[in-house]
């Protein structure tokens, strides 16, 4: 843009003439309109050119009328000169006066115009709707700039769409803070703080950018005028700070014009409002008039539509609605000028200026900068505006459009916005910040000579998470280790975050990917992605110590000394149930009832008899054969009565004994916990689990903070590897509250260990990124693809059942195993058992050599042939009798006879020498004799 020179003062004269020899003043009436601009090496000269060849393309399609420019230079600070040339215009004639773009003079112009009621047009932000000022329905000033107000209202809209729940705003006026008001009252007490910072004229940004960038803050508007925009953010690229996580907003509606060529590779997002759509065909055919018209002048002037300043576009469209505003009340009444003074005593005041004002107040128009509307106090309330964001490939694009009525509206699809984000995710390297905790990521296991660098180094649940996501988006990334290996909590003291939150916060990561919980404090601070898994907080605690079995258990429900007492009460009463059986006549019976005759009664209650009925009464069998006498009788039913009794005590104690065996006293739920005082609990300090206790207000959950706040030793560990080796050391006395999928790992692991209760909440993992990144949107999408094909619960299972002794406790006993009675229980009642049959058994092979020696004896046979054919006889199971009497095939009669001979006399001594039990009523031979025939050789 150049050339303007002493030439453009002439340019009035030159116009008339060239319209003067073309002819364009065949029949017009003339109508001048006066125009106020600044003297200063800025746009102004851009606004100049609009504002003629507005003119000009007004004159070219006009048959009754033709607008006569009137132009005037003013500094923007001499007030004294303003008046003065609003002043001569008038006493020219003019039907309207256009500018000046300054504040200051504006005002000086628009109160002489409302005096002479000569229409004024201004282009430029007016403070005084923002300022309180009760608006003037007589006024004669028409702003086709955007009103201020609505204007600060569509910046407010934009920082709430992008969710800034924190920022810094960068201003060199005062007036531009006034601009912001909207902004700053969006934001409550409660939200983040809001930092603002001046800038003077010093041209060194550079501290204050560092300034900001130490307080870590990624989102800055920049309410600076457009001239400075460019420098301060070269400035900011140089201390980092335009890295692809800092955001700007630019206010000033010129921010399009500035060659941002440099900055164009930039990762920062720029975002900037603009009036006009430059693509527009009325733009390009503006731009085509002005640099036709310059070449008629021979003056250069070069610019694109891209590139068109505001007010320029607002000069063109104020004299369009102007030129409207003429014609369509020309129509009806002949428009004359008048002349005018200022100092006249006899103030007289254009009669058609108060008409031409309220007819563009009604009137719409569509022009460059969009569709013009004013309200009844001439302040353009309605507008469209583009919202802009400068791109690798075609500078400012068009992202959204705003307007009071609809907000903001995005031009292009969710579709189109993930496809961008995925294609610059493209070779792309992320640096993964975590921190070692199994099965998360664990540092890989080294085979001999091997040696391990980058992400070799590494293992485990995240390290193929983010492997696997890396593969569907098409980015690298690099494994960091977070230096304090803490999760990231806030310490309200030092108003500062560690951990993993820390690392975001001060862009040394890109991504936080671990067993980190999703809170609502980090989320204050950091974005997350969807969840990846899970969760909720249980107890870790060890399972009972499990008893050795114990053979003679059955023993345990009654103390040695009541066995004791029971055996001598069984020895007593099986001697005195003897003892008076002897003594008691009912008890002496008739051996033979059939004969009433017999002489001899016996008895049968000899001390085996008597030790056999109680022995089967304590057992609860009973007995076959029953005492008679009452004597007898009642020490049988005493008897009785105690068996009843120590039975029935004996089998619920056992009962009672077995059932507590299994029980333990332990603790089955957070409220078991917070109810007793023996068994100590804690969580890692500074995790979410311990937020979430010490935040809590469900009433249990506070004194369970409490409890632990309190407990020393401390009950806080650093991390729960250390809390699950106190668990184990605390033997059933230290429980910890945990992370529900680390719990899993831990108890897969562990088979002492077990998880107690439910959950006490639901919660989620989820990978951690600096606020507004990008790169949530398209993170997130991976992860559910990831969850829909099963992968998430194919990374679960590899890592927490099969790697690094995973699969040890897979054995889950169901409740009715639980309760059976094993060998170890009940293994001594088999002992008993045996040791008696085993007792038997010898009895048995005692008695039946017994029998052999009698036989032998008896039959006049050798031992060996006699326990022949015993034993052959009873290993025959076919043969069910014998005879009594035992005789050998080749004896003699004799031999039999003296044989039964020898035998009687035998019987009768021992029937002598059992006188006192049994009185023989007859001969007795032979009857307790077992013998076998023999076989003589």
């Amino acid at each position: 843009m150049q050339g303007r020179g002493m030439g453009v003062h002439y340019l009035p004269l030159i116009l008339l003439l060239v319209h003067a020899q073309c002819g364009s003043v065949d029949g017009k009436r003339e109508i001048p309109v006066g125009a106020i601009f600044h003297q200063v090496p800025d746009h102004s000269y851009e606004s100049e050119i609009a504002f003629r060849y507005a003119i000009e393309r007004v004159n070219m399609h006009e048959k009754h009328f033709e607008l006569v420019p009137i132009v005037r230079y003013v500094s923007p600070e001499d007030s004294f000169k303003t008046e003065r040339k609003v002043c001569e215009l008038a006493a020219e004639g003019v039907t309207a006066v256009f500018g000046p773009s300054s504040i200051l003079t504006s005002g000086i112009v628009g109160s002489i115009c409302k005096t002479l009621e000569i229409p004024h047009i201004i282009t430029h932000w007016d403070p005084e709707p923002l300022g309180g000022i009760e608006p003037d329905l007589q006024a004669m000033t028409i702003n086709l700039y955007p009103e201020a107000d609505v204007l600060s209202r569509a910046l407010a809209d934009l920082i709430v769409d992008y969710s800034w729940k924190s920022f810094t705003i960068i201003y060199d006026t005062d007036e531009g803070l006034m601009r912001l008001k909207d902004i700053l009252q969006i934001h409550g007490p409660s939200d983040a703080p809001i930092t603002v910072r001046q800038i003077d004229d010093d041209p060194d940004y550079r501290p204050l950018l560092k300034d900001i960038q130490s307080s870590g803050e990624s989102h800055i508007i920049l309410e600076i005028r457009p001239d400075r925009i460019l420098e301060l953010l070269r400035q900011a690229k140089e201390v980092k700070m335009l890295e692809e996580y800092q955001s700007y907003i630019i206010t000033s509606l010129d921010a399009h014009t500035i060659d941002f060529e440099e900055l164009r590779y930039s990762r920062s997002n720029i975002t900037a409002l603009r009036l006009m759509d430059t693509k527009s065909f009325d733009i390009k055919n503006a731009v085509h008039d002005w640099e036709q018209g310059e070449a008629r002048m021979k003056r250069q002037f070069r610019v694109s539509p891209e590139h068109v300043h505001t007010e320029s576009a607002l000069y063109n469209d104020a004299v369009k609605i102007y030129a409207t505003a003429i014609r369509e009340l020309d129509a009806t009444e002949e428009i004359t000028p008048s002349r005018l003074s200022c100092g006249s005593k006899n103030l007289r005041q254009w009669p058609f200026g108060l008409r031409i004002i309220n007819y563009m107040k009604v009137k719409t128009e569509h022009g460059i900068t969009g569709p013009i509307i004013f309200d009844d106090f001439g302040r353009r309330a309605h507008f469209h505006l583009d919202i802009i964001e400068l791109s690798k490939d075609d500078g400012f694009k068009k992202i959204a459009t705003w307007d009071p009525t609809h907000g903001v509206n995005y031009t292009r699809s969710q579709g189109e916005v993930y496809s961008q984000i995925v294609e610059s995710l493209q070779n792309k390297t992320f640096i993964v910040a975590s921190r070692i905790g199994a099965p998360f990521l664990m540092f890989k296991e080294k085979k001999d000579g091997e040696f391990l660098e980058g992400n070799n180094r590494f293992e485990g649940y995240s390290l193929e998470l983010i492997d696997g996501i890396s593969k569907i988006l098409g980015f690298q990334y690099r494994m960091e280790l977070v230096p304090d290996g803490k999760y990231g909590s806030y310490n309200k003291v030092t108003k500062k975050w560690d951990g993993l939150v820390k690392y975001l916060l001060d862009r040394k990561a890109d991504l936080a990917v671990c067993d980190l919980t999703i809170t609502y404090e980090r989320r204050t601070a950091v974005d997350f992605t969807m969840p990846f898994m899970t969760l909720g907080i249980s107890i870790l605690y060890a399972k009972p110590v499990q008893q050795p079995k114990d053979l003679f258990s059955f023993l345990s429900p009654l103390s040695l000394d009541v066995w004791i007492y029971m055996a001598t009460a069984y020895l007593g009463v099986s001697v005195l149930l003897f003892v008076l059986s002897r003594m008691a006549p009912a008890d002496w019976e008739n051996p033979h009832p059939c004969k009433q005759d017999n002489d001899e009664v016996e008895n049968i209650w000899d001390m085996f008899n008597a030790l056999w009925l109680t022995m089967g009464s304590i057992m609860g069998q009973g007995c076959d054969i029953l005492p008679k006498a009452i004597s007898t009788r009642l020490v049988a039913g005493m008897w009785w009565f105690f068996a009843l009794i120590m039975l029935s005590s004996y089998t619920a104690n056992l009962a009672a004994f077995l059932t507590m065996e299994r029980m333990d006293a332990t603790i089955e739920s957070a409220e078991d916990l917070a109810k007793q005082s023996k068994i100590k609990y804690g969580v890692v300090m500074g995790g979410s689990t311990m937020a979430f206790f010490q935040t809590s207000n469900f009433s249990t959950y506070q004194r369970m903070w409490a409890s632990m706040e309190s407990a020393r030793p401390s009950v806080f560990t650093k991390s729960n590897d250390e809390g699950r080796d106190r668990v184990i050391k605390g033997k059933r006395m230290y429980a910890f509250l945990m992370e529900s999928t680390s719990l899993e790992y831990i108890t897969e692991r562990y088979c002492d260990l077990t998880q107690i209760g439910g959950l006490l909440d639901s919660k989620g993992y989820g990978i951690a990124m600096p606020v507004n990144s990008p790169y949530r949107t398209a993170i997130s999408g991976a992860v559910l693809k990831m969850q829909e094909e099963g992968k998430l619960y194919q990374l679960k299972t590899r890592w927490w059942k099969e790697m690094r002794g995973g699969g040890q406790c897979t054995e889950v006993p169901n409740s009715s195993q639980e309760n059976e009675l094993g060998i170890g229980n009940v293994g001594g009642v088999f002992v008993v058992l045996a040791l008696g049959c085993l007792c038997a058994f010898i009895i048995g092979i005692l008695e039946f050599m017994w029998n052999v020696r009698k036989v032998a004896v008896d039959e006049k046979v050798t031992p060996w042939d006699a326990l022949k054919a015993e034993l052959k006889f009873a290993l025959n199971i076919s043969v069910t009798s014998k005879p009594v009497h035992n005789t050998l095939s080749e004896s003699t009669a004799s031999g039999k006879s003296s044989l039964r001979s020898k035998s009687e006399s035998r019987r009768g001594s021992e029937l002598a020498g059992r006188g006192n039990q049994v009185r023989p009523a007859a001969s007795l031979t032979n009857i307790d004799k077992i013998g076998f025939v023999f076989d003589k050789n």
